[in-house]
């Protein structure tokens, strides 16, 4: 091998042979090197050491398809780059273009050719000008490719490689385990030129799993890899990577050898010459997605997916309590790890993180709610048979419409920025779904043009409308806009809000989510109070051990607190950020 480093060669070949025992790992490992740094691509001598520098308070992150905005003239990528820049311009530095690649189904996760970009959107170009103004995160759909791909296509005439690039079964096969995230049958029969063969669907019959068990598989994937960071991608979202590994007999899912997998991508993200980072998307309960930071040695990130059910349950109900319970229980992150905090995505709002927080009388209620509110729920196929809610469809603004007891629109804005300024509050690093930013309401044409459930929350903006709305005080989009880049604002100037700053739980009225965040240096405090409810409530200042003797203020109001003084009022909905370092 060309590398000197003689720490990256052991720990690559162990995990190697972790991998695929009955291969060559000296062998393999040369080709790992040849795949991730080809044509004598920099590498670091030195891997980085874990620490928490890769992010601070400052970061914040848009989640967005490429043409979440449209005019039927310019290019998508064009338009959404113009949006950033006039609406978002030193509010958000981070943006997540979800998969910008051709596609058949799934609006882009059934990838047809991972190395170009979707000429509807633009092109290399127009992603790389994004990446040299914002911190870009991109998909690398690695569990599935689409049926209708050149890779799958090559597969069914038998031409090689990608002959053995994809996971075949046998109906007789005992797949009575496999955790199954829908309800489609798992495998689906195909010609090929070497016959009638059955291929692993995991999510839908259009996307086909890939083999890992063939390590050209993941090769393939770690050139796909350098493209995107030679085009200014820094962040990986690893999408669906819970899934990667099969094995007959099995549950097929959080793998030994998928764990190996991202621990091997994370080594050559800590000897990649750029600043990569790992972000891990497992949508699954909330002890099996923690073990993705592995031991500070897999993904730097994984996303807080408990956190959307357990919100939303507590602004339906007006109590915190499970919200509390489940947050007091929560490990800080490992060092040189970060959560990434978001209540919306272009999912639906996953009811599998919630699974022994909520119970089944609380998750049957916010079903109610969210289906009264215009909302579908998508269901799974469970072991054995029977069904169970999978996730819950419906735009985050819209999920906010309402209580429990119906309806409520006089305080519907406030609800929903209720919702989102607790998750700016919380260890982690805050990502806003571009439809909650706009105060999107369901896309039900979407619903009924392509019969699929998720198109409600993945609406096209057409740009002058947008800007119309967005120009007028009176209407939501202004309001929510407005309002949450105030408060973004605001956050990012506060280091109790750096990403691994120390946090604490309170334990106060239920109406009131409480966290106390101490900066990483200890010289500023902040009582983060938000009121999930839509009454009234008084905490008397004593009860958040207000430092008598220093000034005290809300970071939101602007109003001053006397730690010696009155209690505390609360309006319904009114958030506190109670800092002494403003």
């Amino acid at each position: 091998m060309s590398d000197p480093n003689s720490s990256f060669r052991n720990r690559l070949t162990a995990l190697l042979r972790q991998i695929y025992p009955d291969h060559d790992a000296d062998a393999l490992a040369q080709g790992i090197v040849a795949a991730f740094w080809p044509d004598g691509a920099a590498m670091r001598r030195r891997g980085r050491v874990p620490g928490n520098r890769q992010w601070s308070e400052r970061d914040a992150m848009v989640i967005t398809y490429g043409n979440s905005i449209v005019d039927g003239a310019h290019k998508p990528l064009d338009l959404l780059r113009h949006f950033l820049h006039r609406h978002l311009a030193g509010v958000v530095n981070g943006v997540h273009i979800l998969p910008f690649f051709p596609y058949t189904s799934d609006d882009g996760f059934a990838v047809s050719d991972y190395r170009a970009v979707n000429p509807v959107l633009g092109d290399w170009a127009d992603i790389r000008r994004i990446g040299s103004e914002f911190l870009l995160m991109s998909d690398l759909v690695l569990n599935h490719v689409s049926s209708q791909s050149n890779w799958f296509n090559d597969y069914l005439q038998g031409h090689e490689p990608y002959d053995k690039f994809f996971f075949e079964a046998t109906p007789e096969d005992d797949l009575s385990d496999v955790v199954r995230p829908r309800t489609h049958p798992l495998l689906r029969e195909v010609e090929t030129a070497r016959g009638v063969r059955h291929v692993w669907c995991t999510f839908s019959h259009d996307q086909v799993d890939l083999d890992f068990r063939n390590p050209e598989v993941l090769m393939e994937f770690l050139r796909v890899t350098r493209l995107h960071v030679d085009n200014g991608v820094r962040i990986l979202r690893l999408d669906a990577v819970a899934f990667l590994w099969k094995e007959i007999g099995t549950r097929s899912i959080h793998m030994p050898q998928t764990h190996a997998i991202v621990r091997l991508m994370r080594l050559l993200a800590d000897f990649a010459a750029e600043p990569l980072i790992l972000l891990t998307e497992t949508n699954v309960p909330n002890a099996e997605n923690l073990s993705y930071f592995g031991n500070r040695n897999e993904a730097h990130a994984v996303y807080n997916f408990s956190l959307p059910p357990l919100v939303l349950h507590a602004m339906l109900s007006g109590s915190a309590r499970g919200l509390i319970r489940w947050q007091g229980g929560m490990p800080p992150a490992q060092l040189g790890c970060a959560y990434l905090n978001f209540t919306a995505s272009h999912d639906g709002i996953g009811m599998r993180p919630a699974e022994g927080i909520l119970s089944p009388a609380d998750t049957a209620r916010v079903i109610g709610a969210v289906r009264d509110f215009g909302g579908r729920v998508s269901m799974r196929a469970l072991p054995g048979g029977g069904e169970a809610p999978y996730e819950l469809n419906i735009t985050w603004f819209e999920a906010m419409k309402g209580t429990f007891d119906g309806p409520a629109p006089d305080t519907w804005i406030e609800r929903f920025l209720t919702s989102q300024t607790l998750v700016m509050a919380l260890e982690g690093i805050p990502a806003f779904y571009i439809h909650s930013l706009l105060a999107t309401p369901n896309d039900e044409d979407g619903v009924e043009k392509t019969g699929h459930n998720r198109a409600i929350n993945r609406h096209r903006w057409e740009y002058d409308r947008l800007q119309m709305l967005l120009a007028d005080p009176e209407t939501p989009q202004h309001q929510v806009l407005e309002e949450m880049k105030r408060r973004i604002e605001i956050r990012r100037r506060q280091r109790a809000f750096h990403p691994n700053a120390t946090q604490f739980t309170l334990q106060l009225d239920d109406r009131i989510f409480g966290l106390w965040r101490q900066s990483l240096d200890r010289d500023q405090s902040i009582f983060a109070l938000h009121n999930v409810s839509d009454s009234a409530v008084e905490i008397e200042p004593w009860q958040i051990n207000l430092i008598a003797g220093e000034v005290w203020q809300d970071l939101l109001s602007g109003e001053m607190i006397d730690p010696d003084g009155p209690p505390i009022h609360f309006a319904p909905y009114q958030c506190r950020w109670i800092t002494n370092r403003g």
